[in-house]
């Protein structure tokens, strides 16, 4: 069985749960996380769920991050790197029409989610919901929230003629933004409407796997 090294609140390892759904595959999930545990971030008090810093997590990812698989020995992080991994292997065409453009297509979108969403929404987690209170910053929250605006404007420009990222139906390149996404929802701060992003997280909350591992509001507010 696959196994995935991670922790249901971390957005990248989200990806990863939601994919495995999409795709009917079974796997084992191991708590693994150098900064959360079971009472939320180590910076409230709490202990790491651990294990990204022993010798055998680091033989198999020396950065010590999360996620990462084992797939009957075969060993990878970076979830957009397994995400695209295991829908090639496992279900090219439920996940990308089985078809080479369409991944690209794909692809582009999931890694635009690391580099124009990801840092913002990181910070903003950390100000919203991790750091204790006293070390919280309303300027850095609020020029966060601004800054991370045109982003989302643009994926909003962007469905406006389509139904998901690579086209009009789903693919794997929809779970990374739409899980950075329903995180920016639940953080409920303040935004010029966006219709045509608000109608795209509407058709992921239709999928089983969004409803199990991206849409509880638990999973981002901890």
């Amino acid at each position: 069985m696959l196994k995935i090294w991670g922790r249901r609140n971390s957005a990248h390892t989200q990806r990863v749960l939601w994919l495995c759904e999409e795709a009917s595959l079974p796997y084992e999930l191991i708590l693994a996380s150098a900064t959360m545990g079971p009472d939320g971030h180590i910076s409230g008090g709490g202990s790491a769920f651990g294990v990204v810093d022993t010798p055998a997590y680091r033989a198999m990812n020396p950065n010590g991050t999360i996620p990462t698989i084992d797939d009957d020995g075969f060993v990878l992080w970076e979830s957009n790197t397994i995400s695209r991994y295991l829908a090639q292997a496992y279900a090219p065409q439920a996940l990308f029409g089985d078809d080479i453009k369409t991944l690209g297509l794909a692809s582009q979108w999931m890694d635009w989610t690391n580099t124009q969403l990801e840092p913002a929404l990181h910070i903003l987690v950390m100000e919203l919901v991790r750091l204790p209170e006293n070390e919280r910053s309303s300027a850095n929250l609020e020029a966060t929230r601004q800054g991370v605006l045109p982003a989302l404007q643009r994926l909003n420009d962007h469905l406006a003629d389509r139904a998901y990222v690579a086209g009009n139906e789903f693919t794997i390149g929809d779970i990374a933004p739409a899980t950075a996404v329903r995180r920016w929802y639940v953080f409920a701060l303040d935004a010029p409407p966006m219709p045509y992003l608000a109608a795209w997280q509407a058709r992921m909350a239709e999928r089983t796997g969004f409803r199990s591992h991206i849409e509880p509001p638990e999973f981002h507010l901890r």
